[in-house]
């Protein structure tokens, strides 16, 4: 078994990974099987490199370098009026930390409702095969993602990227 593997199997068990200086920090809903934690063990170093490579957030300078990029692009060579490039630019940075933050579950029951596949419907993975997947009914997916997409404009507020497409 690889670190990739070892990596791919904590994240179907629901872990969520980071990397802290040299420590590998898990963050679970519930105690993580003991063969996980022993794979991460064995491969703590090639996990460590591939969430490394995988790229961690960017401090809020460089966040903030992305939307002024994005804004300037979108009113100077795409013709739009400031306030609209801004809102453009806030959009892509909403989308940008929705992906630098993917969400990952357990495939056997609803992240956002809580209950198994079946009766409520099947449950569909969101996300993709590299970083795994959300399992939610269909019909759950649109709350979800509106809650999701609230957190990353909250996240982007608190390092001063604003929503200015409802302002006159």
């Amino acid at each position: 078994m690889s670190a990739a593997d070892a990596l791919a199997a904590a994240r179907t068990a629901g872990l969520d990974l980071r990397v802290d200086g040299q420590d590998l920090v898990l963050n679970a809903p519930a105690q993580p099987p003991q063969t996980i934690l022993d794979l991460l063990a064995q491969h703590k170093a090639g996990v460590i490199a591939i969430l490394r490579a995988q790229g961690e957030d960017w401090p809020a300078d460089e966040w903030r370098a992305f939307y002024d990029e994005r804004a300037a692009i979108a009113e100077f060579d795409g013709g739009l009026s400031r306030q609209d490039a801004e809102a453009l630019a806030h959009a892509c940075c909403v989308t940008e930390w929705l992906n630098r933050h993917p969400v990952r579950s357990s495939p056997d029951q609803c992240l956002w409702c809580g209950q198994a596949g079946g009766s409520n419907g099947p449950l569909v993975p969101f996300g993709t095969e590299a970083v795994g997947h959300a399992w939610l009914h269909h019909r759950c997916w649109e709350d979800w993602h509106e809650r999701r997409k609230t957190e990353a404009t909250d996240a982007l507020a608190a390092m001063g990227i604003k929503d200015r497409s409802n302002t006159t």
